[in-house]
């Protein structure tokens, strides 16, 4: 078990990962995100990662969050992964469980680290959750035995495969992202604009991110994470970014000009990187 800061949101995620371990389909607890990684603020909730084998009972889960009392809890979401959600009484502290099946998680490290499968952005964002992690119970060393393969290094044909395929959707194949938000811009059709900004933005990083050999720590703070884990970034990231946020409402020929400047930069780190913009490859 690692030694974790003693703060009152940890105190709570050691109590409810001893309730959860009781379970025997339970593989093992983690807690992820800002505790773990000690840039929790006041705002900050708990993520607790259960990692199972089969299911646990909706009415085993609701006697945990009974026990100590809610001021409002949504159990059993299906929205993403399956989770429940609750707000302590006592403590006021927001609690997130995520339920992975430990088989599922297994074959997503697999994806990355042996198959260099890339996603459309947040590729390696759950070999990050499970390398940043911090363990509060293991069953058999499960999860040990998965982080220390999570350690290895960044295999660079995942980081070709990702760069070549999101590189190319931001603007060089004809249904690129820049394509649609051109097009959106001229039909003053905002949801599409914020749709597709989204998506051409969350592409870039991944780029950025396998550019560095870096995982993606996903979406919070992204600007923030960016420069400080990722020493070749596109010149003026900082600014263009939040200025193609702030215009989304209002795009205009400007916009769409800022747009591709941002891209254009993006293009010449990669090719000072030994990257062919025009294939989204390496240079032979």
């Amino acid at each position: 078990m690692n030694d974790l800061s003693p703060t009152p949101s940890m105190a709570l995620a050691r109590e409810l990962a001893g309730q959860f371990s009781r379970f025997a389909q339970v593989q093992a607890v983690a807690v992820a995100g800002s505790q773990a990684s000690g840039r929790a603020d006041a705002s900050s909730d708990i993520d607790l990662y259960i990692y199972t084998r089969a299911l646990i009972p909706l009415e085993a889960r609701r006697a945990i969050v009974a026990a100590r009392g809610a001021s409002r809890a949504d159990l059993n979401l299906h929205f993403w992964d399956l989770g429940d959600e609750w707000v302590d009484l006592p403590s006021g502290i927001e609690v997130d469980v995520i339920y992975w099946d430990a088989p599922w998680i297994e074959a997503q490290l697999a994806r990355v680290l042996d198959q260099h499968q890339p996603g459309m952005g947040y590729t390696t964002s759950f070999w990050h959750t499970l390398r940043k992690s911090q363990i509060l119970f293991d069953r058999a060393g499960w999860f040990q035995s998965l982080q220390a393969r999570a350690a290895q290094p960044y295999p660079e044909p995942l980081r070709e495969a990702i760069i070549a395929i999101n590189h190319a959707v931001l603007r060089r194949v004809i249904p690129s992202y820049t394509h649609q938000l051109e097009l959106a811009v001229r039909r003053a059709d905002l949801i599409s604009v914020n749709h597709r900004l989204a998506a051409l933005l969350a592409s870039y990083f991944d780029v950025v991110y396998a550019l560095n050999r870096e995982l993606h720590p996903g979406e919070k703070r992204l600007l923030e994470q960016t420069a400080a884990r990722c020493p070749r970034r596109p010149a003026g990231m900082e600014e263009d970014i939040p200025a193609l946020l702030r215009g989304a409402g209002a795009p205009d020929d400007g916009w769409l000009a800022r747009l591709h400047g941002l891209l254009d930069r993006l293009d010449q780190l990669l090719a000072a990187e030994g990257f062919d913009p025009s294939t989204s490859r390496p240079r032979d």
